[in-house]
């Protein structure tokens, strides 16, 4: 029995609790084709709220036009590539049909063909934040207090040696400094302690991230945000959130180039986006997306799998730290980050998963 035959008759309060708890995206829009409501199933697939889509027109939604005068006409379009939220590309069959108790309205189901998964993701339970504890816990004791006697040695020996020899002693202290400063970001891996995670409202976050990269940014590069305004408070570290982003950012603009382009900020709801926990094998629910977007090529697919592996870098002098810290401080808070190619054309996307905070009690309950 298909959807259409299971509301026929139904209408109001009945109708809308039968479409709700539908496993298919259902979508409801009305004689102008603008979308009067969706289920959760929808919600999941569009990532978007109920809230940011009502009202749109439905080719903005999914990129797919429904003629409004054809609304006593039953459609159905198989394989249809659709366009979502953040340029992502989803076929799916398109099934259009009129909702016999409502004059003009109509309702529209969408089959999903299966997707490529992301080209890499990294949670709490991936091998990479492991590998880069311990290299760093080692290499910071075996290491970097040898550095500073190598490095007092040439500084006394520096006194007595002629300008050609006190050369040689500068580079010394120079690459002992080089090799410190590397540690130093190593050492980040061996913090072992939880964050401490609070509800805070993730466009407040966004928005201060966004203002301190910028300062850095070419005017080759525009920055540019789309937003769900109706997002719960989320529940993270408000200080390791702003580094992560500062620091996807910064490399969003190094991919691009120096001809530049444009990076954008993205907020959604996501239903249905969980992980297991480490205590208990509990899945969390992970509904707070957010996305740093860039034009930029993306990385080659030899290393695309292994980029949140720590020592894995696509840059000349990059020593494969960055995407290696992002992973921990994103698993620290119980979160996901992956790596796509999405859109048409394709862009790179780099895409946080992030539980919502709790609801607050009633002042009832209290």
């Amino acid at each position: 029995m298909n959807i259409i035959q299971r509301v026929r008759g139904l209408t109001g309060k009945a109708a809308n609790e039968l479409i709700a708890a539908m496993p298919t995206p259902v979508i409801t829009i009305d004689d102008q084709a603008r979308v009067q409501d969706v289920n959760s199933a929808a919600e999941q697939l569009l990532i978007l709220s109920r809230a940011a889509v009502v009202g749109a027109a439905i080719r903005d939604v999914i990129g797919y036009e429904v003629d409004p005068e054809a609304t006593e006409t039953p459609l159905v379009a198989y394989g249809e590539d659709l366009l979502l939220t953040g340029g992502r590309s989803q076929r799916a069959d398109v099934l259009i049909a009129p909702w016999p108790e409502r004059a003009g309205w109509r309702i529209i189901t969408l089959h999903a063909h299966p997707s490529a998964a992301p080209i890499a993701r990294r949670s709490r339970h991936g091998s990479g934040t492991a590998t880069a504890a311990g290299a760093a816990a080692m290499l910071a004791h075996e290491i970097k207090n040898p550095l500073s006697g190598i490095r007092g040695a040439a500084q006394l020996l520096e006194s007595g040696l002629g300008d050609e020899s006190r050369a040689l002693t500068r580079l010394i202290r120079d690459e002992v400094d080089r090799v410190a400063a590397l540690i130093d970001r190593m050492e980040g891996f061996t913090d072992t302690r939880p964050l401490e995670t609070a509800p805070h409202n993730i466009h407040a976050i966004l928005d201060h991230a966004r203002s301190v990269a910028i300062s850095g940014l070419p005017p080759e590069i525009k920055l540019r945000e789309r937003y769900d305004p109706s997002l719960p408070a989320v529940l993270v570290h408000r200080d390791s959130l702003v580094q992560v982003l500062i620091n996807l950012i910064k490399n969003a603009a190094e991919a691009l180039g120096p001809l530049g382009g444009e990076i954008t900020l993205t907020s959604a709801y996501r239903h249905g986006v969980g992980t297991v926990t480490e205590r208990g094998g509990q899945r969390r629910s992970l509904p707070i997306e957010v996305c740093v977007i860039d034009d930029g090529a993306g990385v080659r697919s030899d290393i695309a799998e292994h980029l949140f592996d720590p020592f894995i870098s696509t840059k000349p002098t990059g020593r494969g730290l960055g995407l290696a810290l992002v992973h921990k401080l994103i698993a620290d808070q119980g979160g996901i980050v992956e790596y796509a190619r999405e859109g048409r054309p394709e862009r790179t996307v780099f895409r946080i998963l992030l539980p919502r905070a709790p609801r607050p009690e009633p002042e009832a309950a209290r």
